[in-house]
């Protein structure tokens, strides 16, 4: 077979940005393992010695013949693109040509490579390429000694005496302890945009990395993260939209549609898997990790209000678009990229997430242990004097005329004013389907005056009524929030300063009305009709944005703990709840529903046991 690996042309190399980044242990493995990958290999097996300064990496990948050996070290010589068309176009991980040049520059470099069978085309090439070779190249690429060697098809690189030609770089470089954690990461990292390929990393002749095949990033993921189970992930894939780039660059390759492409989605469900940092929102473009902070921000606020204070999501996005709509030439180390028309991409992640939030009976399939249901009750908040007047009530399908959302009406009446025909959606149908109508669940009962057994075709929920309306005003609020004036106003006494500035940055009108007195002549229409109106206007006087404001008044609004709810009155809720954006977690971060799965019942009660069997027959 005639030779795949060429010395690019000259215009070539000028339009490529830089030279590759051959800084550490971790960028050698990165470059060596992307080549593997590149020759389609389905096992990897990365041997590390530190003190050695030694890396090998072998494969089961296609491997090279006779002469993309004698090529494969030279100066911008690649197999992944031949002219300056193919920059617009990349499907490889590597492309450049200049991963192995620059470390027969750094170290000592060592290759053998065997082709596959399939790579055999010509009769009389049988003699050379049946076997493996063994390739050494000395300073610049230059080989220094080939012979044949009895291998398996693939490829073994060996690099030796890192950075011997440059000491001063050795002395830059972190303890080894830090480097082998970067290479961790970067194992892990490539590990996820390729879940079907086995992983062995070695240190010292010791096992220590290994990572099984896995038909999915999110199936994966668990092998990585040890405390995350597979039950506390959503999976998603979506079909992307066609949209017109209107990027404003007079350039040819952005004046194009965006063709459909597909967004791959892992999240941790809110209400039991997040971090102590952002360091598990990830993006992968086309199989390669980038780092894109636009996008980190989009995946933050849409996770925003679902999760516990100074928490954070765990959410894995994997975009499959044509490479015509992708730079690469952002970073030498190919972890940053520019996309054309950001808004779009930014757009269909919001659309992607909030899809993967939504509650139905497809995504509740988690298995639960009765373990979790004795900590619920245990962990639950206690009963407290509570407001008896709160209740749940229909919204109007006209806001506009019904602007406060929870009215206070007495226990005896909120039954007779509750109908099903009035339960709307709280959002318009959008990109994505929303949860089916059709999909039948029923209220059965009420739980110490705190929980709601809801029964539905896949098993039994169990929520808890405070919350759930907590996240359902919340929801109503900030799409529908309105100041109304209040007649009389309110009067304030003793108000500080900063207590006064932030109910005027929310909104609120107030002025002095005499010493150490305050008047407030609007406030939150779900608040003008209740009792505690003065009380509830001092908490958003101390502090926090609009937002913390919103969460405030649909805690305080919310029905409480301990009281009794009507079938009816579950019934509204349950289906205002259900079609929140954010289902799992109420805006502080708590979970809301503990799904008990038909499955999970079966099996303690032993239904799977034979009739004999458990019969004693």
């Amino acid at each position: 077979m005639a030779s795949t690996i060429q010395t690019l042309p000259q215009e070539v190399v000028h339009l490529i940005t830089a030279g590759e980044v051959i800084d550490s242990f971790a960028a050698v493995v990165r470059e060596l393992v992307e080549n593997s990958l590149d020759a389609g290999a389905t096992r990897i097996v990365v041997y590390l010695y530190p003190e050695q300064w030694r890396i090998r990496v072998a494969d089961n990948g296609c491997g090279m013949n006779y002469e993309d050996l004698l090529l494969s070290a030279c100066a911008h010589s690649t197999s992944k693109i031949h002219s300056g068309d193919d920059l617009w176009k990349i499907h490889s991980l590597g492309f450049r040509g200049e991963a192995l040049h620059s470390l027969t520059t750094l170290a000592d470099l060592e290759i053998m490579s065997r082709a596959t069978s399939a790579m055999i085309s010509e009769p009389n090439r049988e003699i050379i390429d049946t076997c493996g070779w063994r390739v050494r190249y000395g300073n610049g690429g230059k080989i220094s000694q080939i012979e044949a060697v009895a291998m398996a098809p693939g490829s073994v690189v060996t690099v030796s005496n890192l950075f011997g030609n440059c000491p001063a770089r050795r002395q830059g470089l972190p303890n080894f302890a830090q480097q082998m954690k970067a290479v961790q990461e970067t194992i892990y990292q490539i590990a996820l945009c390729h879940p079907q390929v086995a992983w062995q990393v070695w240190q010292n002749e010791r096992m220590w990395i290994n990572i099984s095949p896995a038909p999915t990033m999110g199936k994966l993921l668990p092998q990585i993260l040890n405390r995350v189970r597979q039950g506390d992930l959503h999976e998603l894939t979506l079909e992307l939209s066609s949209c017109e780039d209107n990027s404003p660059e007079n350039n040819q390759y952005n004046r194009r549609n965006f063709s459909k492409g597909k967004i791959y989605i892992v999240i941790g469900l809110p209400d039991r898997c997040h971090r102590h940092r952002p360091d598990w929102v990830r993006f992968a473009v086309n199989k390669r990790m980038v780092k894109a902070t636009e996008l980190e921000q989009t995946v933050l606020a849409a996770f925003h209000r679902t999760l516990p204070r100074e928490r954070y999501p765990v959410c894995l996005l994997h975009l499959s678009i044509s490479p015509e709509h992708i730079n690469w030439n952002r970073n030498p180390a190919k972890t940053e990229i520019y996309l054309n028309n950001l808004s779009y991409w930014q757009e269909q992640i919001n659309q992607a997430i909030e899809q993967a939030l939504r509650i139905n009976f497809d995504t509740v399939n988690e298995v639960v242990q009765t373990s979790r249901v004795s900590k619920l009750i245990k962990t639950a908040e206690q009963q407290n004097s509570y407001h008896t007047n709160r209740s749940i009530q229909p919204h109007n399908k006209n806001p506009q005329t019904a602007p406060n959302i929870v009215n206070s009406l007495p226990e005896t009446s909120a039954k007779d004013a509750i109908s099903k025909d009035a339960i709307p959606k709280v959002m318009p149908e959008g990109l994505f389907s929303r949860i089916s109508t059709q999909q039948s669940f029923k209220v059965v009962a009420q739980v110490n005056k705190m929980y709601i057994v809801v029964e539905h075709p896949g098993g039994v929920w169990l929520v808890e009524q405070h919350i759930a309306h907590e996240r359902v005003l919340y929801e109503q609020l900030c799409d529908n929030w309105q100041l109304v004036p209040m007649e009389p106003p309110l009067i304030l006494y003793q108000l500080l300063p900063t207590n006064v500035e932030q109910l005027q940055r929310i909104g609120l009108e107030i002025e002095p009305f005499g010493e150490n007195l305050w008047v407030v002549r609007t406030v939150p229409a779900i608040l003008k009709e209740r009792e505690d109106c003065n009380q509830a206007i001092i908490e958003l006087s101390q502090g926090g944005d609009l937002k913390a404001a919103q969460v405030a008044v649909a805690c305080r609004s919310a029905i409480r703990n301990g009281i009794h709810l009507s079938l009816d009155e579950m019934q509204t809720l349950i289906e205002q709840w259900q079609h929140t954006r954010n289902p799992r977690t109420c805006p502080h971060g708590r979970p809301i529903c503990l799904s008990l799965q038909e499955s999970s019942l079966c099996k303690y009660f032993k239904r799977h046991w034979v009739l004999g069997k458990s019969h004693g027959i």
